[in-house]
């Protein structure tokens, strides 16, 4: 309690969330975001159609069923913190191990969907925006670190821990980038915004992402134990 009532004492001012809310974006970079984001959308669209029609697992949609249920369940845990700002997991490391980055962001789109209709969390204007963070950018760099521990021959829950840590920890650096362009520091431009954004974030977030990463290392194993799928078949053992 101590140490919330300090933080709160420094930071006072707004509250954000790591999704964006609903008007905090001007219209054009709403739309900005919404047009860098509709790319990737198609590429997923192709990407999930394709696994779907040419995965060798026996339960490929239930498995995708369930990450999708892993992303809205993980990110709708606003955890308040001592900066004055509320932190969540972010749940697309398990489904970037098991199916890629490329489909995550069909998933993320609904989960966004939902949380900002049912949930008040995030926003419609700010879906692009939110989308692009969490379900672009931090997956393909929880892939490229899943890559790159697979070619260091990294043991495989270390590999899948970092592949989450990260997805989530970039998720909101990219956050930050967001915010710091649209609202500058009058004195220090968009860098010294962007500072303060990540002062914000990274003493919150960095316990969360490590979080997750163990959460996600733990859940993977469960669903390889259950059989319910296959690594021999899965993206990231396939050569």
């Amino acid at each position: 309690m101590m140490l919330m009532a300090v933080g709160f004492a420094i930071a006072p001012g707004t509250v954000y969330a790591m999704h964006i809310m609903e008007g905090m974006l001007p219209p054009k970079w709403c739309i900005f975001w919404y047009a860098v984001s509709a790319p990737f959308f198609i590429y997923g669209l192709y990407r999930l159609k394709k696994i779907t029609q040419d995965s060798k697992q026996k339960n490929t949609k239930l498995m995708f069923a369930l990450c999708g249920a892993y992303v809205f369940v993980l990110s709708s845990l606003k955890l308040p913190s001592v900066t004055g700002s509320s932190s969540h997991p972010t749940g697309v490391g398990l489904g970037t191990v098991m199916f890629g980055p490329g489909v995550l962001v069909i998933m993320g789109v609904i989960v966004l969907l939902f949380q900002a209709l049912l949930l008040a969390h995030g926003g419609l204007t700010t879906l692009g925006a939110n989308a692009f963070s969490m379900t672009i950018i931090g997956p393909i760099i929880g892939w490229v670190v899943l890559l790159i521990c697979k070619k260091l021959h990294v043991n495989k829950k270390v590999s899948i821990f970092l592949c989450a840590f990260f997805a989530d920890l970039v998720t909101y650096v990219t956050t930050a980038c967001q915010l710091a362009i649209v609202f500058p520091d009058p004195n220090h431009g968009v860098f010294g915004a962007w500072v303060k954004f990540m002062g914000i974030y990274a003493v919150t977030q960095v316990p969360l992402a490590i979080a997750e990463g163990l959460l996600t290392v733990i859940v993977y194993n469960l669903i390889i134990s259950n059989n319910l799928w296959s690594e021999e078949s899965s993206l990231l053992y396939e050569n």
